[in-house]
């Protein structure tokens, strides 16, 4: 039988090592939100070669997390873990939909499906900046492209009717996305309009000249 002090000499060693690898996933989260941060960043302004290597990186930092913390799965899924992986999606799903790639899956990217869903429902936020980026310069049918992207991930996510202890608060997330969806769907349609104005306005003072020239 094993005595007091042995016992805890091995509860001493158990804790250590788990807070090795805690303070180690704290490092590695911190960087991996900062690359996650990074890449957005680069996807607005069009520099593909940051956006690829940032990606990179944020990609190499969440293997190492999974790796690392695979003997205590409580620190890979604690909130700290999950919400800097989350970042990581948030960025992978952005690059993919405003670069009109295909979309990775939760197995591409080797994070857990809430992870993902609150991810996905984050990347809506970046791509009603870029729609808006976009109408500064004008209607444009990439602005509707993206729009369409935002109501097909509403669509998504409004399905997902499950306990927030298992998405992790994914309906508080996606009333955030319906109300971003519904204020990006009114800035596109009063930027058509003014398009539509204009062009009228053009097309009226082109006739009113020809006829003027005609008529002189």
């Amino acid at each position: 039988m094993e005595t007091l002090s042995e016992i805890t000499e091995k509860i001493h060693q158990n804790l250590e090592s788990r807070m090795h690898a805690r303070d180690k996933a704290l490092t590695r989260a911190r960087q991996l939100t900062r690359h996650s941060a990074h890449t957005i960043r680069a996807i607005h302004r069009n520099e593909q070669e940051t956006t690829d290597l940032e990606l990179s990186q944020a990609k190499t930092l969440v293997d190492e997390l999974k790796t690392s913390l695979s003997e205590f799965p409580e620190l890979y899924f604690s909130g700290y873990t999950q919400d800097a992986i989350k970042e990581f999606a948030e960025a992978s799903i952005t690059r993919a939909l405003i670069l009109n790639q295909t979309l990775p899956s939760p197995q591409d990217l080797g994070v857990e499906d809430a992870t993902y869903l609150n991810g996905l429902a984050e990347a809506n936020g970046e791509l009603r900046r870029r729609c808006l980026d976009i109408l500064r310069q004008g209607y444009s049918q990439e602005a509707e492209r993206l729009l369409g992207c935002m109501d097909d991930i509403y669509g998504v996510l409004v399905t997902m009717d499950y306990p927030d202890a298992i998405t992790n608060g994914l309906r508080r997330q996606t009333d955030i996305v319906r109300s971003l969806l519904e204020r990006t769907r009114g800035d596109l349609t009063l930027s058509l309009r003014e398009e539509q104005l204009k062009q009228a306005l053009t097309d009226s003072i082109t006739k009113l000249t020809a006829y003027s020239k005609d008529n002189a």
